[in-house]
């Protein structure tokens, strides 16, 4: 088993999240108004999609909401204020219809649970070495207690 870590990072929303016995980040910038009034239940949204791609555990969500002023997001013409951006960073060996198959249910979810259209989500997934991780005092190719495997 290999570790993931995981980092989404999403604007106009802002959060960060663990994964399946492993620090995974989930950031959501957005403005203001809009982020606000839906964090929590962003939130559910995006753990839930993580659960049923990446088999995320229940227990290992850490969200960071980071609200912007609208004069501070800048976002493509034919865009809306609800203009969200995903990044996503994790550890190599995730294969990659796994990753598509994130990205089409993250699409989907937000899109039912909140009405946030897709042509308003940008999503990028960003792979690195697992030697390039660090937490609880080791490096992630250093890890050998994972409880879920990354090379899906």
């Amino acid at each position: 088993m290999t570790d993931l870590c995981l980092f989404l990072r999403i604007l106009p929303h802002k959060t960060v999240l663990k994964v399946k016995g492993k620090l995974s980040m989930i950031v959501v910038y957005g403005i203001k108004a809009n982020l606000n009034p839906i964090k929590s239940k962003l939130s559910d949204v995006i753990h839930y999609s993580m659960q049923s791609i990446l088999g995320m555990p229940e227990n290992k969500r850490v969200h960071r909401f980071i609200p912007m002023d609208k004069s501070d997001f800048y976002y493509p013409d034919g865009r809306s204020d609800n203009y969200t951006v995903i990044e996503i960073n994790m550890m190599a060996g995730r294969k990659i219809e796994t990753q598509k198959a994130l990205i089409k249910r993250l699409f989907r979810d937000i899109e039912n649970k909140l009405n946030i259209s897709p042509v308003d989500i940008a999503i990028t997934i960003k792979e690195q070495p697992k030697h390039c991780w660090g937490f609880r005092g080791i490096t992630g190719d250093e890890v050998t207690d994972l409880k879920y495997n990354v090379n899906i």
